[in-house]
């Protein structure tokens, strides 16, 4: 028997900021189908059968795009890469003539796509006939990664309304704090930043959201405490002294995660740097740190965004 919501009503998913609490909802329960389909070793429906799905990452990426080609080919698609090196992008080929050839070539139910310019994607979006779908683009946007944390989130807590998390590290050039604030405050959580102030956004994207200069202030009575790495490709030079000051101050630590509540759980988008954002041990630890169930959990997620922009399915009802 199934429960029906109401259709999901993108034909991409671009952005967290562009989705409502009730499209969250749509995509978790989804997810959550998919977790529990694979956990009890159910056949998955295969409702990407026969479907290209086209990957263009014009940044380096691991757990993204073998997250987005494994959940593909769970739905039965044909995941297809473009090598980007080896692509006549380099050959000084324009970004919407590599778009439209791939396109004429496969015919993709969907395009998931990771750019160092800003709203790329959006560019793309407008311009081509299938589903696309945000894996990165500049410091703007990551919402599959959002997603994925909110699930994990939920997963593990049981709700995400009312909890406080906080997102500590470089906030300023990160998509995946800006994707996070956007998705974890329509889902009703509390924000808590941490960074230094150069690494301190200037605007705020969502009320709910408060600001500290210190670990050990911002971390008391925290539920969630999720840690990024320096994005040092995107800031100016010289804007933090030496990653081992950073950690001295930054750094997670059991001392510091003491500050938070005593069931607090440890999160991680990767790649991690060690000794820079978080201790090794607090990485590793099998009762705090979520991380390996990110990457888990990320696979189900990207299957039910899929399968909601390609593979037919329109509402996120539960079996």
């Amino acid at each position: 028997m199934t429960r029906q919501t109401r259709p999901f009503p993108h034909r991409h998913l671009l952005g967290a900021t562009a989705l409502e609490a009730d499209d969250i909802g749509c995509i978790l329960r989804r997810a959550r189908h998919f977790d529990d389909d694979i956990a009890a070793g159910r056949a998955v429906p295969q409702t990407l059968a026969g479907k290209p799905v086209l990957g263009l990452f014009f940044e380096d990426s691991t757990r993204t795009r073998m997250s987005f080609e494994h959940a593909a080919r769970l739905l039965g698609g044909a995941w297809y890469n473009l090598d980007i090196g080896r692509s006549a992008v380099k050959k000084g080929e324009g970004l919407m003539d590599t778009v439209h050839t791939m396109e004429s070539m496969l015919a993709p139910a969907a395009m998931i796509i990771r750019h160092s310019e800003y709203a790329a994607p959006d560019y793309i979006a407008a311009r081509v006939k299938c589903a696309v779908v945000n894996a990165g683009d500049s410091w703007r946007e990551h919402p599959t990664q959002a997603l994925l944390d909110a699930y994990t989130i939920e997963k593990h807590k049981g709700r995400v309304a009312g909890l406080r998390v906080a997102i500590c590290g470089d906030i300023a050039h990160s998509r995946v704090a800006a994707s996070n604030m956007a998705v974890l405050r329509a889902l009703g959580a509390h924000i808590n930043i941490i960074a230094p102030p150069v690494l301190m956004p200037e605007k705020l994207p969502a009320d709910g959201i408060t600001a500290y200069e210190t670990m050990e202030e911002g971390l008391k009575d925290c539920d969630i405490v999720m840690m990024l790495r320096i994005q040092k490709e995107r800031m100016q030079s010289g804007l933090i002294e030496s990653d081992e000051a950073f950690f001295r101050q930054y750094g997670l630590t059991f001392d510091r995660l003491a500050h938070a509540r005593p069931d607090a759980l440890v999160m991680h988008p990767g790649p991690m740097n060690r000794g820079v954002e978080i201790a090794a041990d607090i990485a590793d630890d099998p009762k705090r740190s979520v991380i390996l169930d990110q990457v888990r959990n990320g696979v189900y997620v990207r299957m039910a965004v899929l399968d909601l922009l390609a593979g037919g399915t329109k509402s996120g009802g539960t079996k």
